[in-house]
């Protein structure tokens, strides 16, 4: 077959930078359709992103490999689709009215909004002014300013800084007054892009709020949901007594989630809207399964404990599970082990009402960072809503004879998070040798073919040759009820080749002349396979292309 040379590819000779690489990928997935900016066309809206005809179908297919390991393989877990906006009394019983908020800063000369606790702390010269005055009109501005100059800066560069904050205030010929410097260390009062001065820090709640009802009153307000997890402990008995599930047993629910961040990051990473992959699993007491087996299991000495669940595991047992089912999971859909930390909570970062939490970390270019947490939430939640509501929450379990409230262990992923950590660990560049002996760079998403929204290309040969077209139209219609496909024509079927590369699909059929006879009926009703990462291809029966590929997609 035509096409790259497979035994010739090998890694880009120069490693690219964290930022390089970033940008190449963000690039990538506007030109191939997988995330696009959201409201492009009217300047886009910071923190909303759309995803594209690529980006839904890996999008929907994260999803549905989630819900089918959580709900569809276990017998303990049933599912949840909660709407977005509830009643607003269980954000005040959850805490998040509250305490769900970040403290913000404002840079006193650009205005732009950052986190006040992720700042940078910073060590340097601070230079401060009591004012500046107007040095032709005599006009004086009385305002301090300060600002912060980074080692083996000139000093003019902080003064620029202070000329610039007092031309804003109506200064045209500036002069600054009263300068003096001061050594500081460690500093989070100054913008790290500029060195001005930051205003105090200020609470500000991550919710965003609206009204249900043709009045706009405080009466009637409500929130968008800032998690999915509040919904599943509100109908926790709803769903026990439909189910007919006993504890334990999880509650999953994939969903829309939205927090109006004060500094949307790192593309996709941190967004307003964003969608979350949540499981509460409800486990007994401690002290219940203690009274009931005589004794409760310790986390073995190896790790994570083994399957099947035994009864008499305590939440350490079932928090170690937890875990250890997350990381295989992630395993499963191409995230090996080397790419993932594991990240446990100290004491005192741990939230008032967790035991333990686990971090899913990935090593995105722009640092390592969280992809789930897996928390043991004790019994918090339930206690809550029964407090506010004054419905009970306690759960009557025959075989311990005993009532109470169950405790909980939450793994909480964030699909858009994962979608940036598959595409980020799918990038790759390669050189290759074409057929003419023309090294070139060749680019490649390796997504396991379970995520990958295009599962295998169909490629005919020449597309003004009909018996080729319509042999390949029936490849097509063989394949598309099991897996999505995607028929390609137009071009060299080299050119098509690597199109579908940078789509990340894992298969190519190319029907040409073997297929129809033409060269002998020995490969007659054969396709050629091309094999995306070794771009190695082989013959196979159009009769067998089912039996090859479905166990590697599903």
């Amino acid at each position: 077959m035509v096409g790259l040379t497979p035994h010739m590819s090998q890694p880009a000779n120069q490693p690219m930078k964290p930022t390089e690489r970033m940008e190449k990928i963000v690039s990538l997935c506007k030109r191939r359709g997988f995330i696009f900016q959201s409201s492009e066309i009217y300047g886009g809206i910071n923190g909303f992103w759309d995803y594209g005809p690529l980006g839904a179908e890996l999008k929907r297919n994260v999803k549905e490999l989630w819900w089918k390991s959580m709900t569809k393989m276990r017998e303990d877990v049933v599912g949840l689709d909660a709407s977005i906006i509830m009643h607003p009394a269980i954000w005040k019983a959850s805490g998040h009215c509250d305490t769900f908020a970040d403290p913000m800063v404002d840079c006193l000369l650009t205005k732009k909004r950052l986190r006040a606790d992720q700042i940078e702390p910073q060590s340097g010269v601070a230079y401060f002014w009591s004012g500046a005055k107007d040095e032709v009109s005599g006009k004086e501005v009385c305002e301090p300013f300060s600002a912060l100059l980074a080692p083996g800066k000139p000093a003019e560069s902080a003064r620029k800084v202070a000329t610039q904050f007092y031309s804003q205030r109506g200064l045209q010929n500036v002069v600054l007054l009263g300068e003096r410097t001061e050594k500081v260390e460690n500093s989070t009062k100054y913008n790290p892009e500029n060195g001005a001065l930051l205003t105090e820090p200020r609470m500000f709640n991550l919710m965003f709020k609206s009204h249900a009802g043709p009045v706009e009153s405080e009466e009637n307000a409500v929130y968008l949901r800032p998690e999915t997890a509040q919904a599943i402990f509100v109908q926790f008995k709803n769903v026990l007594e439909t189910s007919r599930q006993k504890v334990p047993f999880g509650i999953a629910q994939i969903g829309k989630a939205f927090r109006n961040e004060i500094n949307p990051r790192n593309y996709t990473f941190r967004s307003r809207e964003f969608e979350q992959m949540e499981l509460e699993f409800f486990i007994k007491p401690d002290e219940v399964v203690e009274k009931q087996c005589g004794s409760v299991a310790s986390l073995p000495e190896s790790g994570a404990p083994t399957d099947p669940p035994q009864a008499n595991w305590g939440w350490e047992v079932w928090h170690g599970y937890w875990v250890e089912q997350r990381m295989r999971w992630y395993e499963s859909i191409g995230l090996t082990r080397d790419t993932l930390e594991q990240y446990w909570q100290k004491k005192e970062e741990l939230a008032h009402y967790a035991r333990a939490t686990v971090d899913i970390l990935y090593k995105f270019p722009f640092g390592t960072q969280e992809l789930e947490g897996i928390a043991a939430r004790g019994n918090f939640d339930l206690t809550q809503h029964q407090t506010h509501s004054g419905k009970s929450m306690e759960y009557f379990d025959q075989e311990a004879t005993a009532k109470y409230i169950p405790h909980v262990i939450e793994p909480s992923a964030g699909v858009d998070r994962l979608l940036l950590a598959l595409i980020c660990n799918a990038y790759a560049e390669e050189e290759v040798v074409d057929e003419k002996g023309k090294a070139e760079v060749r680019t490649v998403m390796r997504f396991h073919p379970r995520v990958a929204p295009i599962k295998v290309g169909i490629f005919p040969l020449l597309k003004n040759k009909p018996v080729l077209v319509e042999k390949a139209l029936a490849v097509r219609d063989l394949l598309r009820p099991f897996m999505n496909v995607f028929y390609d024509d137009a071009g060299a079927i080299g050119r098509r080749y690597r199109r579908q590369d940078e789509a990340g699909t894992p298969f190519g059929v190319t029907i040409d002349f073997d297929t129809i006879g033409e060269n002998g009926p020995e490969l007659e009703g054969t396709v050629t396979l091309r094999h995306r990462d070794s771009m190695q291809q082989e013959r196979v029966k159009i009769s067998d292309l089912l039996s090859i590929l479905l166990p590697q997609v599903q």
